[in-house]
């Protein structure tokens, strides 16, 4: 089970911070891949970006608490 995060008195759900970091590395993902190039072999960028975030959040909340850091 992902447990809570209090940030300055502020109950924040585990799976909203998660989405949050997810946000934040689709972003990076997809400069990388604009800045390269690559994005232009992707037919839909709506897409591209709704499967990244998928995927990042995916990864993240099976392996984050598996390993202990948000906890």
């Amino acid at each position: 089970m992902i447990p809570d995060i209090t940030i300055g008195g502020v109950l924040l759900p585990g799976l909203l911070v998660l989405a949050i970091i997810s946000l934040a590395g689709t972003v990076a993902v997809l400069r990388l891949l604009t800045s390269t190039g690559l994005v232009q072999r992707f037919g839909f960028r709506p897409l591209l970006e709704i499967a990244t975030f998928t995927l990042l959040y995916g990864l993240l909340v099976q392996f984050l608490p598996s390993i202990g850091i948000l906890s």
